[in-house]
């Protein structure tokens, strides 16, 4: 696994290691131990999978509150998406910034998403699909979302939105209020 951090401190991407022979590969996804280099404190308690039919489609963008904020790495397993992840913490000198990725089934890269961020993706492909790990258990009690056109972050995603979920598509923009995540 080789760990590059983005302009957004602790946001990282993973580039993951193929072994090929004439059987075909392995790849490692997680490794506790490699891992270490880049966090410490938290275990990985859920691993979920989303199936998403339709390109152009967008799931996000999703986030937890203390106490319940979660880590998430994210590897595209089939297809290819466009990885968004939007800095939310309230202390961080990239406040309200994202940064874009493409992931691939075929390019061996994962996101590592710390906590504080919001988190979402569009298909590039149609039938693509996400594994997700996280560190913190699904909770709807502190479950919530920006909305995925909130001109405060002007995310350029790569193809018009052909479907999003009601659910998504009514997170509001963020008021002026808005602080930031205190973690």
């Amino acid at each position: 696994m080789i760990f590059t951090e983005t302009k957004i401190k602790n946001l990282y991407i993973i580039n993951l290691k193929s072994f090929n022979d004439e059987r075909g590969c392995f790849t490692r996804i997680f490794c506790k131990e490699e891992l270490r280099k880049i966090y410490h404190t938290k275990e990985i308690v859920q691993i979920n999978l989303s199936k998403t039919k339709k390109k152009g489609s967008i799931r996000g963008m999703h986030f937890q509150y203390p106490p319940k904020s979660e880590i998430k790495m994210v590897r595209c397993i089939k297809g290819s998406v466009y990885d968004v992840a939007v800095d939310l913490r309230k202390v961080s000198k990239t406040f309200l910034k994202w940064h874009g990725e493409i992931l691939s089934s075929d390019n061996l890269k994962m996101i590592y998403i710390p906590e504080g961020f919001a988190h979402g993706f569009q298909t590039l492909e149609e039938n693509s699909e996400l594994l997700y790990l996280h560190t913190e258990f699904y909770s709807p009690n502190y479950e919530e979302g920006v909305n995925c056109n909130d001109p405060k972050f002007k995310i350029k995603w790569p193809l018009n939105i052909t479907q999003i979920s009601e659910k998504d598509n009514n997170y509001k923009y963020l008021d002026n209020n808005f602080r930031g995540l205190e973690l």
